[in-house]
This record gives C-alpha cells, structure tokens and sequence, in this order.
C-alpha cells in the first residue's frame, strides 16, 4: 500500500511540474497552451456552457445526431461545405503519397510490416489536419504533404508498438490482427523503429523538393521531432503504464492524454501551419485549436472503450478497464467526460473564430468529426 501511494504521489508532482511548465512563458512547443488545471467543478459547468452554445456532445458524443452535425451549419462555413467529401480526398491523396514513399524489397519482410501497418486505412485525422491547417493560412495543400505523410507514419510507429505484448498486448488493430500477430514481435518492432527514420528522412527529402525554404521545413521536423520523443508520446506511454493500478488525479491524467495523444495531433496542425507560411500569431492559434481536439480526440476514444463492441471499434474494446488504465470516464464518470467533451468541442471552434471562415470551414467539421465519431 505504501508503494502504491508513493507511486501515486510522485506521479502526481511529475503531472503538476509539467502542468506549470506548460502554463508558463516558455520557447518550447508548448508555450500559449490550453488550460489544463481544470476542476471537476468546471466540468460539471461545462454542461451548461455547452447547452448554451448550441452542443450537443454532451449529450450524444458518438451519438445519431453526428450525423445530421457534419452535413448541417453552424459556422466554419456553414452547411455548403461538404466534409466527407474534402476528408475522403484529402486521405485519399495521403493514402497514395504513403504508398509511393513507403519501401518495397529487400529486406521484404520489414517493408511488408511497414506496410501492411501504414496502408491499413484508419481515420487519417493526423495527416488531414497537416493539410488543413496548411490551408488555414493560405498554403497549398501539395506543401503539407510530406508533412501528412511523416505523421502517419509516426503515429503508425506509436500504433505498432502500443500493440506489442510489453505494452497493451493487443492483437486487433484497425479491424484486422496487429501487427506483431502476423510478422512477429521482433520484425515488428523494427518496422515501427524504420518508420520513425523514414518520417523524418521523407518529411526533409520531400519539404526540399518542393522547395519550401528551409527554416520552415527545419522548423517543422524539430515541432514532430519533440511530439514523437521525450516531450511527447514517448513520455506519455511511460507515464500510462506507469499509472496502470493505482489512483490516479485528474492533473496526471491529463498529462497522460496531452502527451500520449495530443501533442501529435498539436504538432500535425503546427507543422501543417508552419509549412503553410502562417505568422507565429496564427501557429499559436493552430496549436491552441489542436492542442483542444487532440485531448478531445481521446475523451471520445475512453468512452467509446466504455460504451462500444469490438466490432464497432476495429480493436479491442474494454482494454484500458481490464488493464486498470486511467481513464476519463473512470475518473469523471461518462456524463462528465462527455460534458468535458464539448467544452473542449467550444474551446477548440473559439481559435478559429479569427481566421477566414471558408478556410476554416475543414478544421470547423474536423473538430465535430473527432467529437461524433463512432470508431
């Protein structure tokens, strides 16, 4: 018992630490944050606030009313814009950028790992939202796409490894068996360990035959750079299994959530913007904006871990119950994490509110999109 509150209380002061960090003025990624220190009280609020603002997470997160949503107004560019549509072309050229820059021979059976790993489909958010926010200040979509595509392939890393057996052990991944099921656990590995290199090789590679001046694209690689690694995802995977068993505090949760699945989505967006030319006054709302959907992004997953089939979601469901994760419905309950939802829905559509609508009419359905899905 004592180790186990010991645990806890260190745990508890390495999420405080980062939190003050991250409120800070500060030249790391995270300057001009989203507000972290949160209370279960605010939570409670957001119910209200979220009614008041015309939500309906709250109430329907993952819900029939997501798609009436997507295909309806309210902003960003009202009910002309057609989201399925630029989302299905948008991923639909990332799906072939990757395909063309993904390896194929020797050695084959690494290059089919990677592969079958990176092609399998999935939502494309990460590579999506490079483009779009790319467009949000005026960049042309060609310039984010090799961008869109290292991160891809990094989030494809985080996916590999996340499934292997030292991590959450699981054996379904995007509808089919996971990767370490059919190339086995050290080829596996190694194709996550080659993505990341080759994230980084065909971002600059890419970025320079297009030629975008080279301090954006530097200024880019160092954005993914610091998302993948210690100030990122990596720290977020350690500080999750960590946290497996022992109570766990809403700061440290959201420590958890803001590396291991925000900051990639925060720095796709950014790295989409920088490459897109924009001012740092309009990178800064773009991190603001994806800093908010990425934590929404995972709110949403916990719930629907709680509420779904396997079938429905295409992996296993219940995984973080039965591994004792923490979890915002476990913490907050899932009416709460739901109102927390569209809070973080509100907080993410208020950075747009100063850009062109039309430009931000995808980021606008985007958001909404993360919010409503049902996988």
């Amino acid at each position: 018992m004592h180790v186990v509150l010991a645990q806890s209380t260190i745990m508890d002061k390495l999420a405080s630490g980062c939190l003050r960090h991250v409120g800070g003025a500060s030249s790391s990624p995270y300057a001009a944050p989203l507000q972290l220190q949160r209370s279960v009280s605010t939570l409670a609020r957001a119910t209200g606030r979220s009614q008041r603002r015309g939500l309906s997470v709250a109430r329907c997160v993952m819900g029939a009313a997501a798609t009436t949503e997507l295909k309806g107004g309210g902003g960003g560019g009202g009910g002309s814009f057609d989201f399925q549509r630029y989302l299905s072309a948008r991923a639909g050229a990332v799906h072939d950028a990757l395909d063309q820059a993904l390896p194929v021979g020797i050695p084959e059976r690494l290059c089919e790992s990677m592969r079958y790993s990176v092609l399998a489909g999935g939502k494309r958010v990460r590579p999506v939202l490079a483009v779009a926010a790319c467009e949000l200040v005026g960049g042309a979509a060609a310039a984010a796409t090799p961008v869109a595509c290292a991160v891809e392939m990094i989030h494809t890393m985080s996916l590999i490894h996340d499934d292997m057996p030292c991590m959450d052990d699981d054996g379904l991944r995007r509808g089919r068996p996971s990767n370490h099921v059919v190339f086995g656990e050290f080829t596996a590995l190694l194709a996550g360990d080659a993505l990341l290199s080759l994230a980084f090789e065909h971002m600059a590679r890419g970025c320079a035959e297009l030629g975008l001046p080279a301090a954006r694209t530097l200024r880019a690689v160092a954005e993914l750079g610091s998302a993948a690694g210690a100030g990122g995802v990596a720290a977020g995977q350690v500080a999750d299994k960590a946290s497996e068993g022992i109570p766990v505090s809403f700061a440290m949760l959201e420590y958890i959530h803001v590396h291991k699945t925000a900051r990639l989505l925060e720095a796709s967006a950014v790295s989409g913007a920088i490459v897109g030319g924009g001012t740092d006054a309009e990178i800064e709302s773009v991190r603001r904006y994806a800093r908010s959907i990425g934590l929404l992004f995972q709110v949403v997953d916990d719930v629907l871990d709680t509420t779904c089939t396997s079938e429905q979601l295409g992996k296993t469901a219940g995984k973080d119950v039965e591994a004792d994760k923490a979890t915002y419905p476990k913490l907050l309950g899932v009416d709460r994490a739901r109102a927390y939802a569209a809070e973080l829905l509100a907080m993410a559509e208020a950075e747009l509110e100063g850009f062109d609508a039309e430009r931000a009419a995808p980021l606008c359905h985007l958001a909404r999109f993360i919010a409503y899905r049902q996988h």
